[in-house]
């Protein structure tokens, strides 16, 4: 069997990558089974293309957010993080890197086995196209994959390398939380949404600040006073109990929720029976896309009518914070704003990722 790379799109860190394993959908057709990457970026160093600097103006937008300033005092990075490409540009270059965009087939063993279109190029040697060899290693549910100049190999891809990496000290309580391999994938959703990429980070790590106002629903099965910030190296954990149940009995989210931002743009949500993972995409300065999978506790995936409500409310939350992120970016994208401050009490996480997007953009 050969592998087909037709596209990986636009979210491939230029150090350490988490690959979630492809589980199609029941109508997905036998011939595209399991060919399918989710790519989750972690980053932890520059990427190659750094060496090329940066544009005066890409600079002044980057240095205009100072993370030394404390909490209380910070002043929330300016609009144009937000608005302007050619900072979209360089989140590319820093955060992200672009892969390839050919039909070209490969082997299982990385050696190229067919080029399309390649009609009159001269002296291509088929031999010097291959993949180049990755570290490959497991954590939880997820496959990872390790992109480097000088990857470790594969023998030398311990647990512990693979939990320093991505997740550095979060990993212990993330692996004691349920986020293991024993739930079963059931289904994903993709949403489109307008706005910039790190506004949907930014409302999911709001301490729950929005929670009240844009999901009530959601609000009466958790008991907000309990909500916690946890900020690691490259990972923030927001955790809260779970409130009463409905008079009927259901309880999709249990006794507590578990939601876990790693760098840059993934995130686990543990609550109850469930996980779901969320994947967010930039497609545009104004546009991202947001992959949505989610995981459900054996005993339940024959339960049709609870699997069914609580996807349900699920899709009711995630049209309420895109009616919300949309918003934001209106907002924006106004000539009246520029920049803004932290609720320093809840907004820890939000802060953290803002300071590690400066981190990776401004290291020369």
């Amino acid at each position: 069997m050969a592998i087909v790379v037709a596209k990986i799109g636009t979210v491939l860190s230029a150090k350490t990558l988490a690959l979630e394993r492809f589980l199609s959908s029941p109508s997905s057709s036998s011939s595209t089974r399991g060919l399918g990457l989710r790519v989750v970026a972690c980053r932890s160093s520059p990427s190659p293309s750094t060496e090329t600097g940066i544009s005066r103006a890409q600079r002044s937008m980057v240095e205009a957010f100072d993370p030394e300033i404390p909490l209380p005092e910070a002043i929330t990075p300016p609009s144009s993080w937000y608005t302007d490409p050619s900072f979209l540009a360089l989140e590319f270059d820093r955060v992200f890197f672009r892969g390839w965009q050919a039909g070209w087939t490969y082997g299982l063993d990385g050696t190229l086995l067919k080029a399309t279109r390649i009609t009159g190029i001269k002296n291509f040697k088929k031999d010097e196209f291959g993949l180049i060899p990755l570290a490959v290693a497991t954590w939880g549910p997820f496959v990872l994959i390790r992109f480097d100049r000088h990857p470790v190999p594969h023998q030398n891809c311990c647990i512990k390398t693979v939990e320093n990496d991505w997740l550095g000290s979060a990993s212990n309580i993330l692996s004691t939380n349920g986020i293991d391999s024993s739930l079963k994938h059931v289904c994903r959703r993709e949403y489109t949404i307008q706005c910039n990429w790190k506004v949907f980070c930014d409302n999911y790590l709001d301490g729950g600040y929005h929670v009240p106002y844009a999901h009530g629903d959601l609000a009466s099965g958790l008991n907000l006073d309990s909500y916690s910030t946890l900020i690691f190296e490259k990972v923030s954990i927001q955790r809260c109990e779970g409130g009463p149940t409905d008079k009927d009995g259901f309880d999709r989210l249990g006794s507590k929720a578990l939601y876990a931002f790693v760098y840059p743009n993934f995130m686990i949500n543990r609550y109850g029976p469930w996980m779901d993972t969320n994947l967010v995409v930039p497609v545009t300065t104004t546009k991202c896309q947001v992959i949505f999978d989610y995981f459900l506790d054996v005993s339940l995936v024959d339960d049709k009518v609870f699997m069914e409500r609580s996807l349900e409310e699920s899709e009711r939350v995630q049209m309420e914070d895109i009616v919300l992120c949309e918003g934001v970016q209106r907002g924006l994208e106004s000539p009246a704003y520029c920049s803004g401050r932290y609720a320093p009490t809840v907004e820890m996480a939000m802060h953290h990722f803002h300071c590690r997007l400066h981190e990776c953009l401004g290291n020369i």
